[in-house]
């Protein structure tokens, strides 16, 4: 059994079980405090902040079981964004969790040119207890121009746990995308991504990029295009945009990796790429239930499909 406490001001302090015996220092400490991740633990080691036994810890030593843990919990960086009042569609919330069905248009995190009408701000304003959390809560990201679900973290441990889930690949992600051309069968892409080596604001399938997988199945097919339900093992900036590029199968609409014309000019005249976050499903940080939602298609995706249909002659 773990002999640990923390007191107000965040001090820890506790004695390495002996279930941790042979571990690494971080990794023990991953174990005993789970509501911090281990690379905000190997930061606080790196800066001297946590004490074993009453020296500096190192990352990579070795515990025995029975040393003593102290340390003070540093909060996250102080968050600039303003709270703004944005509307936002929420789809669950709980003391935990935020689950958005994000529109198109809507910036995740300010930037260069974005600095206010963001995700974050509206969120900053919805619940300002989010300023104390890293990124307002934000674990994973959704471009300007995609629609669909997003999940933020109330909390600092719920965000803790949210990340370990997409780091081991359980949070499931489906997306429906509309790709030019005729796609013959299901299929996936496993290409690593990386920044593109000439034109830096894109992404590209590149040699020692990061791992990436896609797996993608035929919905409906078009004359010139194919729904596609598309799930995500990984998620790189811009995933699906680049790997259903590199086939050959650009999105509709998307002005950065599909500007080749179609041919049906009610394709080319779709503002934004045509892919929609549709399906989100994970295990709740706090009691462990399996949850799951869905967000229907936004009314110009929607709108593009009933066109396509009405006149579909494959």
């Amino acid at each position: 059994m773990m002999n640990a406490s923390v007191n107000e001001s965040g001090d820890y302090s506790g004695t390495v079980p002996a279930d941790c015996a042979g571990l690494r220092l971080d990794a023990a400490l991953a174990r005993m405090y789970p509501e911090h991740s281990r690379s905000r633990l190997q930061a606080w080691l790196k800066a001297g902040l946590i004490r074993l036994d009453g020296a500096a810890g190192d990352a990579k030593r070795k515990v025995l079981g029975g040393e003593r843990i102290d340390f003070r919990a540093v909060p996250p960086a102080p968050i600039f964004a303003a709270a703004e009042d944005i509307a936002l569609s929420i789809v669950f919330e709980d003391d935990d969790l935020i689950v958005i069905d994000k529109p198109a248009g809507l910036v995740v995190h300010p930037g260069n040119g974005n600095e206010s009408g963001t995700l974050m701000n509206a969120l900053l304003h919805h619940a300002p207890q989010l300023a104390a959390v890293a990124r307002a809560g934000i674990v994973h990201r959704l471009d300007k121009e995609t629609s669909g679900l997003l999940v933020v973290a109330k909390t600092l441990p719920a965000q803790t746990d949210l990340v370990r889930q997409l780091q081991a690949r359980t949070v499931k992600r489906h997306y429906l995308a509309l790709a030019l051309g005729r796609v013959e069968r299901d299929g996936s892409v496993d290409a690593p991504i990386g920044r593109h080596p000439v034109q830096r604001v894109k992404m590209a399938v590149v040699r020692g990029g990061k791992d990436a997988r896609t797996h993608y199945h035929v919905v409906e097919r078009f004359e010139r295009a194919t729904l596609l339900e598309c799930r995500l093992e990984t998620g790189r900036t811009h995933q699906i945009r680049v790997h259903l590029a590199s086939i050959g199968h650009p999105l509709a609409g998307d002005p950065v990796y599909g500007k080749a014309r179609s041919g049906d000019s009610r394709l080319d005249a779709f503002r934004r790429q045509a892919l929609h976050a549709w399906q989100l499903a994970l295990r709740h940080p706090r009691s462990g239930a399996e949850l799951a939602w869905e967000a229907p298609l936004p009314a110009d995706f929607s709108t593009l499909l009933d066109i396509l249909r009405a006149g579909n002659t494959s």
